[in-house]
């Protein structure tokens, strides 16, 4: 028995299989971009849009330029930081010292002491 849809295999708000034929896709062009490892990767951008000078590879995630020759080196890989190493890094003792005191003290005055 059949659910009542004229067209099968359709939906609501579905586009057509086929480009549309009065519609034109907007020019582009390719390019290709060289990384460390030996990857090439082809990028389309649109025809008036500037390529950027590095992408980053899809291949192994380093940083890839247009001479192919001499591509930009592999990024250094930083050490893992914990958020504490994070937060030294953001403020200074004094700081860590004037924030320490004011979270004791509002827990002092919460617990009535």
């Amino acid at each position: 028995m059949s659910s009542g849809s004229a067209i099968r295999g359709s939906r609501v708000g579905s586009s057509p299989m086929r480009p549309d034929e009065r519609s034109e896709p907007a020019p582009r062009r390719e390019v290709i971009y060289f990384c460390a490892a030996g990857h090439a990767s082809q990028v389309k951008f649109a025809a008036e849009a500037p390529a950027p000078e590095t992408w980053d590879c899809p291949r192994c995630g380093q940083p890839a330029g247009l001479d192919g020759e001499n591509p930009p080196g592999r990024l250094r890989a930083e050490p893992y930081k914990s958020h504490l190493a994070y937060v030294k890094e953001r403020r200074s003792d004094e700081d860590g010292a004037k924030i320490l005191a004011e979270a004791l003290a509002k827990v002092r005055q919460r617990r009535g002491e």
